[in-house]
């Protein structure tokens, strides 16, 4: 199966509003940006996403995040949300990193696949260390999460905080889709 990490572009297609729409308003912790009302709403919602990753035009209290959709055999299965640094709300909860699978592809792999991709990238920013955090019950993320080298530094509020270092050798060498 080839795999292929994609940066958010504003030509997104109906692919990516259907895989959006399947995955929801959110869950465990995870708030997908992208559903919308309506196709229309999401195309217009595109460049605002593509700004917010150059730093321009953020809410308040917000960092710059960059979008990335995994496809797999030229389908999207999932997407990923990489903030460029932390703030102190973030460190509790949120990190650096975070990522859904459309429910239709979930326990297929492209969890571990995206998460690898993703944490090339935040090392392509310069991201020494990326926190990721989780339900404590949501057990495919955390298995996801080990599987690319996270670390478990605690559970408090039943959010699960891992930390993975992206400068060793080892967490380098599964960090490719595909």
């Amino acid at each position: 199966m080839a795999f292929e990490l994609r940066e958010l572009t504003v030509t997104e297609d109906r692919q990516i509003y259907g895989m959006a729409r399947e995955i929801g308003p959110g869950e465990n912790g995870f708030v997908n940006s992208l559903y919308t009302a309506g196709y229309s709403k999401f195309l217009n919602l595109l460049p605002v996403l593509r700004d917010h990753s150059a730093g321009i035009g953020l809410p308040p209290g917000h960092v710059p995040q960059t979008l990335y959709f995994l496809y797999a055999d030229g389908v999207p299965v999932g997407y990923g949300k990489l903030r460029h640094w932390l703030t102190d709300s973030l460190l509790v909860t949120g990190g650096h990193i975070g990522y859904c699978i459309r429910p239709a592809a979930r326990g297929k792999g492209y969890g571990t696949a995206l998460l690898a991709g993703l944490l090339g990238k935040a090392s392509e920013l310069g991201i020494k260390r990326a926190l990721l955090t989780c339900d404590e019950d949501n057990q495919g993320s955390r298995s996801v999460i080990e599987h690319n080298g996270g670390r478990l530094a605690e559970v408090d509020n039943r959010y699960c905080r891992y930390w993975i270092d992206l400068t060793s050798v080892q967490a380098a060498a599964g960090r490719r889709p595909g």
